[in-house]
């Protein structure tokens, strides 16, 4: 196995947000990887119910004051760090005041979904790819995970491909069966364009309704592989991308997820 940079965007992770099954493996995810020899580097959005002196997330000046237009309207760009000590992990996040915090991830205490989840979505992927530009680091591998990441592979392939930070990555993406439910609207679809990136793009996916599995297919018509995080991933999602040709590793065990994660990487650099 040689040695690799690998890249994780994740939609959360603990123990910045509470445990679930999508937290725990945005946090043990990068760190068994990096365990296995690899260099890694990994992001999340910086969610309003991150406690961030609890946390110990600190300004990167460096890496801020960009602003970022999503639907004709500027955004701040803001760069927060902080490290898991125990795991010689840093984490870099993606914050704003418009789309981060909210005391909800996805949804608000009643449940509802936000209305502008597709342009969040949006928003952090941009961030992360311009915070990995200026970082200079050249992934080998970029791997999005959860709804939140799903827009990233578009951006890569589409706006970034010349970017030396990217042009030769090769970018996965994790699908599972507990994400967001709601269409994301017309918004999300106006949303969509940035330098080569038009709704052509996304027209023959997002036909009306734009929900999660419309999402998931995005990032599986972009990326270079699909990995499954769960045994109930939709089969439209999956259908989707054997239709299209793309290279699938089902849902692994707890105890091998990550070397068999590592071999799917290596077998796309083939």
């Amino acid at each position: 196995m040689k040695a690799k940079k690998i890249l994780f965007i994740t939609t959360e992770m603990t123990p910045f947000v509470p445990e679930n099954t999508k937290s725990l493996k945005g946090r043990n995810l990068p760190q068994a990887i990096q365990d296995l020899g690899h260099e890694i580097r990994t992001f999340s959005p910086k969610w309003g119910i991150i406690n961030e002196r609890r946390n110990q997330l600190h300004d990167v000046i460096r890496l801020s004051g960009m602003n970022l237009i999503i639907d004709d309207t500027d955004h701040p760009l803001i760069i927060k760090v902080a490290s898991i000590q125990a795991a010689r992990m840093q984490i870099y996040f993606i914050d704003n005041e418009d789309f981060f915090q909210r005391k909800g991830i996805e949804a608000d205490s009643d449940g509802n979904e936000y209305t502008d989840n597709g342009e969040r979505a949006i928003f952090y992927a941009r961030g992360v790819l311009e915070t990995v530009k200026k970082l200079r680091w050249v992934p080998d591998v970029i791997h999005c995970h959860g709804w939140a990441t799903a827009v990233a592979p578009l951006l890569i392939k589409k706006a970034y491909q010349d970017e030396p930070s990217f042009a030769e990555a090769k970018v996965v993406f994790s699908a599972s069966s507990n994400e967001i439910k709601t269409n994301m609207g017309e918004k999300f679809i106006q949303s969509i364009p940035f330098k080569d990136i038009t709704t052509d793009d996304v027209a023959d996916i997002c036909t009306g309704i734009c929900d999660y599995n419309s999402l998931a297919k995005i990032a599986v018509k972009f990326s270079d592989g699909l990995i499954l995080d769960d045994n109930k991933v939709s089969k439209e999602i999956t259908d989707y991308a054997k239709e299209i040709g793309k290279p699938i590793l089902k849902a692994q065990p707890e105890d091998t997820y990550a070397q068999a994660y590592s071999d799917f990487y290596d077998s796309l650099m083939d």
